[in-house]
């Protein structure tokens, strides 16, 4: 194995498998949900969107279900 390895020529190229992995959308969210958050993210040292994913894949992937009544 070499000491060094001279990576300067090497060419960038895009993962073929990056969107399988996740979906992009547009979604509105209530301010005060994102500050909770970006609160958690800073926290954690993890990104606040990265934060929301993981929350939203640990609902579906126990089946959680909302409740709520309208007034």
């Amino acid at each position: 194995m070499k000491k060094e390895y001279d990576f300067s020529k090497m060419k960038a190229s895009r993962n073929p498998y990056a969107k399988l992995l996740k979906k992009q959308i547009t979604i509105k969210i209530n301010p005060n949900a994102v500050e909770y958050f970006k609160g958690l993210s800073t926290e954690l040292g993890i990104t606040y969107q990265n934060l929301i994913n993981l929350y939203l894949i640990d609902c579906a992937s126990k089946n959680r279900k909302l409740k709520f009544n309208w007034k």
